[in-house]
């Protein structure tokens, strides 16, 4: 049996302790700053992106993973006659999967998964196709596997500022500037289908309060939420609030592990800094 590699986009957002659990490979994306080009989380983090929009006005593009760079990532694990089990930032949000396909295809060994989704919910994928690895599955039957899964996985998060929306122009101005007198946070829910994300419950009030609230709601929502683990991710907050949603989730649900990442900067440049959401799976 060929020994088989986990990878992902960088978008997955895992934190140290269970890349390391599980051997994950991360690829980068591109983050375009003032006509510079970094590597997310690599050479550039996301507060420093904020600084600059905040001191410049600067906004960064974010560019997809083409086939070239994947092929040449894949190929130091295919030539060694490995097979790499490789999860993609979801299609409806990036022509990255469409990339990672056309490179597995001419290299062979490569199974690529359009996970139909972002950040930790990518992240949730990623940890059940370690759990398989570790079983002793083949690549090609993980994958299928991890396919089937997608639709088990929820992701949402809550926006504290449609700031950046408004700059990217994923939202008008005057959208921006009402929910800004009005103090809304709008909820973002990703489809499961597709990765596509789009607007859900609009909550009004103190950012800790709207939280609280919308944790609750979420876990309210299922009645056969897997307890295994649930991501706390945020694209930069400060701890109260982090702290604020851990006591909810834990005083509704016995989840067995709870972790708490920051999202990339493909992530958190486009929905802004003060952003956190809850992602687990069903059954």
């Amino acid at each position: 049996m060929k020994k088989v590699i986990l990878s992902a986009d960088s978008t997955c957002d895992l934190n140290e302790e269970l890349k390391a659990k599980y051997d994950v490979n991360y690829y980068p994306y591109h983050i375009n700053v003032d006509g510079v080009e970094y590597l997310d989380n690599v050479t550039i983090t996301a507060d420093e992106i904020y600084q600059a929009y905040w001191d410049r006005k600067v906004l960064p593009k974010t560019s997809a993973i083409n086939v070239a760079e994947y092929m040449d990532y894949f190929k130091k694990w295919t030539d060694e006659g490995y097979e790499v089990v490789h999860l993609c930032l979801g299609g409806a949000l990036s022509s990255s999967y469409q990339n990672c396909a056309l490179a597995a295809e001419e290299l062979g060994g490569v199974y690529a998964i359009d996970s139909c989704n972002l950040s930790t919910g990518i992240g949730h994928l990623v940890v059940e196709a370690g759990e398989l690895i570790k079983q002793g599955l083949e690549a090609r039957e993980i994958a299928e596997r991890i396919a089937d899964m997608r639709g088990k996985v929820h992701s949402s998060f809550i926006l504290d500022t449609l700031e950046f929306m408004k700059a990217g122009g994923r939202c008008s101005q005057v959208t921006a500037f009402a929910a800004s007198i009005l103090n809304l946070k709008p909820s973002i829910i990703v489809d499961n289908t597709s990765g596509a994300m789009t607007v859900g419950k609009k909550y009004r009030g103190d950012l800790g309060k709207v939280l609280c609230k919308y944790a609750q709601e979420k876990l309210a929502e299922y009645n056969n939420i897997k307890t295994d683990r649930i991501f706390i991710t945020h694209s930069g907050i400060e701890d109260e609030y982090v702290d604020m949603v851990r006591e909810v989730v834990k005083k509704n649900l016995p989840f067995k592990e709870v972790h708490v990442t920051k999202a990339s900067c493909t992530i958190s440049c486009h929905c802004g800094p003060r952003t956190l959401g809850i992602l687990f799976m069903t059954e």
